[in-house]
């Protein structure tokens, strides 16, 4: 079919009138005509071939193109995707024209009116066609520079918005974790009942899912197998009527017509018929169920009853417990097989067959293997274990009995025989009967005498060490268990035996010690350490050290102290002595042997007499493990040999104290005076003993000799002190203006100066008394903090972050002074000022405990966690942080974790009093009265100095006589749980 279109011009402009001419179509034989007359012509050389570029069908022919709606297609939407066909070659982006770039061909730029824009004119450059010169980048550097200042101008407030924006965000559509925060927190106070009363959730299925009908079974009848048996029936005989007209008839009678039914046996089928027998269906079923029955069950009195426990239980022994590849276990035991062939006599492949078969389930087959390989390797030790280890009890013993027959020599059957048997009398049998033909086994002599009474065990054992002459524990043994005379007759024939063995010389001299003969025991030991030097024994003088402990542990304390004088300097270089001795001394201490380090510390003495670290190392290891009376003999050694040592002077003068015998302390400090005069400590120490047992006047005595003979800036700060906390305010006034004159540059003056005025309620004096003393003393960070204090309480906050501000830029990377001032914008109020505080300290301090432990407690509940962490990492052993794990496990209720993380706090840092605070204040929450006890017994012991709210308590002028344990009850009454 063929159209065309025609357009003829009329009168009236812009409209044409379009003629649609359709021919006729030919008949039929003129279309046949036409059709061969097509393929006798050649065919057209440009048929097939693309269009030259800019052609135009029937321009030629003064036709004009144009398109209709029937070939651009319907209409579409505006967000519809692209399809563009029926652009431009070139143009095209589906199809086969997606391979070349469309930006490549495309240099027209889009000056449409809907790509304008008022501020920033068209969305393109309207002059990217022409060249990109240097000019051009220099300005484009230059607008970029401008964009890049006024992006930075506006970031904080953007960032600012977009926080807060997120923060609204966040609080109207909090996490499911922040929801549920707080009920996950109550969930520590729901008890054990109420957990298990929660009810279970319903199932929400419906009916049919919930009641599935499960699919029913009906027995089928013996009619229907009858009806189907016969469809299938085969006729092994020809119908009669067959062969009457014309059918097949044979003249054998093995042809087509048997005597029985083909095919059929006479088993299910009767014979002769092609029938189902039901009733031998009936009576094979019963049988087999006979059978199963029989295997599991017991008969009693006609009634049978069935174990179901052990019937599962002897089903799960039959499931194979190796969990691995079956095909695995078929190669192996087919490599097995082919070794045991190829070499029948080898006992390894017997015996990783049995345990190959073992594994997998097949005990049986397991013992067959063994039991084989018993009979082609008879003296192999290990095939006869292995059998008796497969084989049950009884049958166990006649293997191993077996076993004895061919290798009478073996201890480890004889001792297996022994273990197989229940009953000591046997055991004894069997081990003498092994004894017999093994008299020289040290083995079976040590199992033979652990059976038998203490009276026949040293019979046993005389005769043991005449068969094992050079066994060490054997002669130990019997010494043991010999008289006193006896055993050193003993241990002398041992040592005759064996004179290359401590052991034998430990034991004799431990004997002496128990019969108290100790003037022996340092004559044994040098005689040892003699004796095995000649039989050439190397002295081993960590072996040494090691017996040394046990005896200490033992109670052996003599010969203890006896081992270690005579080991303690072998093999040591002379200047390694002492760091030597002293860690041994620790190492002893850490192993619980104290006389040990005991012995260590004396011989050091002895060797170092005037060495005074020597001296405080013993002293200290006799204050925290020895007794009054032991540090106070130590003592009265040390300052004898060392007098200039102040610190052991003032031990022994407050060991004294302590146990309340004033008159001694001062005595002691007498004699300390005269060997040490003008010596600050003493002077102080003589000070402090006075006002401690409320002797004011010999205090103020004491102080005004020490302003006169040693006057230093401790004995004025004391003298100020101790008129302070008297209530002489105008005479400690008086002495602080006196001393700050001589010692201006002493910040305690000043604080004290200070504080006296405030607690006058004279800020202004207080204020100008900080302010002085922070000109002389600018890098006082107590000094920094009072002030700011101070106008914190009067209110002048913008003050007191003016202060601090100030005191960062004198003194930075400290990191006290920013805590203070994040703990002053919290105290304010401003969270969000004191959180961007907090993370500037951290840069500029990123080290520092006590900074990551506020950090930890500033975060909310979700986040703290995390926090902590980080700071972990940080400062891993830093006691501010482990304090605050500590005290965030305390908060979420994990009770036994705190407590841990306490205990290592203290462990680290045993001077920090508020570790010791929280630790009180915890078990006083959580723990019983024995745990409280135990925290203030060994806080008082440490005796604890430093500590923010430590400190505050015990320098507060209230309780300048409490003592540690006291200070410790007051600090933990101040801690309140808001964290």
């Amino acid at each position: 079919r063929v159209t065309r279109a025609v357009i003829l011009p009329v009168t009236e402009p812009r409209t044409c009138v379009v003629f649609r001419l359709r021919p006729r179509p030919p008949s039929l034989p003129f279309l046949a005509v036409a059709v061969t007359g097509a393929m006798n012509k050649k065919k057209k050389p440009f048929l097939g071939m693309p269009a030259p570029l800019g052609y135009v069908p029937g321009l030629g022919r003064g036709a004009t193109g144009f398109t209709t709606r029937s070939d651009i297609g319907p209409a579409r939407d505006a967000n519809d995707p692209v399809d563009d066909r029926h652009a431009p070659p070139g143009k095209r982006t589906v199809g086969d024209q997606m391979k070349k770039s469309q930006a490549a061909d495309d240099d027209d730029e889009d000056l449409n009116d809907t790509n304008y824009d008022e501020f920033n004119g068209y969305a393109g450059s309207l002059f990217s066609s022409g060249p990109y010169e240097k000019d051009d980048e220099e300005a484009d550097a230059i607008y970029a520079a401008l964009d890049k200042r006024m992006d930075e101008r506006r970031k904080e407030r953007r960032e600012q918005r977009e926080k807060e924006e997120i923060e609204k965000y966040r609080m109207e559509r909090p996490k499911i974790q922040q929801q549920f925060s707080d009920l996950k927190r109550k969930l520590a106070e729901v008890t054990e009942e109420e957990w298990l009363s929660i009810p279970e959730v319903g199932d929400a299925r419906n009916k049919r899912q919930r009641n599935p009908r499960y699919e029913k079974l009906t027995p089928v009848p013996d009619s229907f197998f009858a009806k189907h048996l016969q469809t299938g029936e085969n006729h092994t005989s020809v119908d009669p009527r067959q062969t009457q007209f014309g059918g097949l008839n044979t003249p054998y009678p093995g042809g087509l017509n048997t005597p029985y039914p083909g095919g059929m046996t006479p088993g299910l089928m009767t014979p002769g018929t092609g029938e189902l027998d039901m009733r031998k269906i009936g009576q094979a079923r019963n049988t087999l169920m006979d059978m199963r029955l029989s295997q599991v069950s017991d008969s009693v009195s006609g009634q049978t009853v069935v174990d179901p426990k052990g019937y599962l239980t002897d089903l799960n022994s039959m499931i194979p417990t190796h969990g691995g590849d079956i095909n695995d276990i078929k190669k192996a035991r087919l490599l097995l097989k082919s070794v045991r062939e190829t070499n029948p006599h080898h006992p390894p492949a017997w015996i990783a067959s049995a345990r190959l078969e073992e594994v997998t389930g097949k005990l049986q087959v397991a013992r067959n293997l063994i039991m084989k390989g018993t009979e082609m390797c008879p003296k192999s030790e290990d095939v006869w274990l292995e059998a008796a280890r497969l084989q049950p009890g009884d049958t166990a013993k006649a293997v191993v009995a077996q076993a004895v027959r061919h290798l009478p020599q073996s201890v480890r059957i004889y001792i297996r025989a022994a273990e197989l048997e229940t009953d000591i009398r046997a055991k004894k049998r069997v081990l003498r009967k092994a004894l017999e033909h093994v008299p020289n086994s040290v083995r079976l002599w040590k199992a033979a005498v652990e059976l038998e009474e203490p009276e026949d065990a040293r019979i046993m054992l005389s005769r043991a060490v005449e068969c094992c002459p050079t066994s060490v524990e054997l002669w130990l043994a019997l010494a043991r268990l010999e008289t006193y005379e006896n055993a050193r007759k003993v241990l002398n024939k041992a040592r005759e035996n064996i004179p290359t063995d401590r052991h034998i010389w430990i034991t004799a001299a431990k004997l002496e010690e128990a019969n108290g003969n100790t003037q022996m025991v340092e004559k044994i030991i040098d005689r040892a350490i003699t004796s095995l030097r000649a039989n050439g024994v190397e002295i081993n003088r960590e072996q040494w050290i090691q017996d040394a402990e046990e005896c200490d542990k033992a109670g052996s304390v003599a010969t203890c102290q006896a081992v270690m004088r005579a080991v303690i300097g072998i093999g040591i270089e002379e200047e390694d002595r002492k760091h030597t001795w002293m860690e041994d001394a620790d190492s002893c201490v850490a192993h619980s042997a104290l006389e040990c380090a005991r012995a260590i510390y004396a011989y050091a003495l002895q060797v170092f007499p005037s060495k005074k670290s020597v001296w405080l190392r013993a002293a200290y290891f006799e204050k925290n493990h020895g007794t009054r009376e032991s540090l106070e003999a130590l003592l009265q050694r040390a300052v004898a040999h060392c007098p200039k040592a102040e610190v052991l002077w003032l031990m022994g003068a407050k060991s004294k104290w302590l146990a309340g015998d004033v008159p001694a302390a001062r005595s002691i400090l007498a004699l300390a005076f005269q060997a040490n005069p003008n010596s600050e400590e003493i002077w102080l120490a003589a000070v402090k003993l006075e006002s401690e047992n409320n002797e004011y006047e010999r205090a103020r005595r004491l102080l005004a000799k020490a302003r006169s003979s040693a006057p230093t800036a401790r004995v004025f700060m004391k003298s100020v002190k101790l008129e302070w906390v008297l209530g002489n305010i105008a005479a400690a006034q008086e002495l602080c203006e006196e001393a700050l004159k001589h010692y201006e540059d002493f910040p305690k003056l000043w604080m004290m100066k200070g504080q006296v005025e405030e607690q006058e309620e004279l800020v202004d004096k207080a204020r100008e008394a900080y302010s002085q003393g922070l000109k002389k003393c600018p890098h006082s960070t107590p000094l920094w903090l009072l002030l700011s204090r101070l106008e914190e309480k009067v209110g002048q906050l913008t003050r007191a972050r003016a202060i601090l501000e100030k005191s960062r830029l004198k003194n930075p990377k400290n990191p006290g002074l920013w805590l203070e001032s994040v703990r002053l914008e919290y105290r304010a109020g401003l969270k969000n000022i004191a959180s961007t505080l907090m993370a500037k300290a951290l840069q500029e301090c990123p080290n520092s405990g006590v900074l990551w432990s506020e950090a930890v407690f500033l975060e909310a509940r979700p986040q703290r966690k995390t926090k902590s962490v980080d700071a972990l990492k940080r400062c891993e052993h830093d006691p501010h942080v482990l304090l605050a794990v500590a005290k965030l496990f305390w908060s979420e209720r994990k009770i036994t974790k705190a407590r841990e993380w306490f205990h290592r706090t203290v462990k680290i840092d045993s001077d920090l009093g508020d570790a010791w605070a929280f630790f009180y204040k915890f078990e006083l929450q959580h723990g019983t009265e024995e745990q409280r006890e135990e925290v203030k017994r060994r806080c008082e012991n440490a005796e604890p100095r430093h500590g923010e709210l430590w400190c505050a308590t015990s320098k507060d002028i209230a309780n300048w006589q409490r003592k540690i344990g006291e200070i410790l009850v007051l600090v933990a009454a101040r801690i309140k749980n808001t964290f």
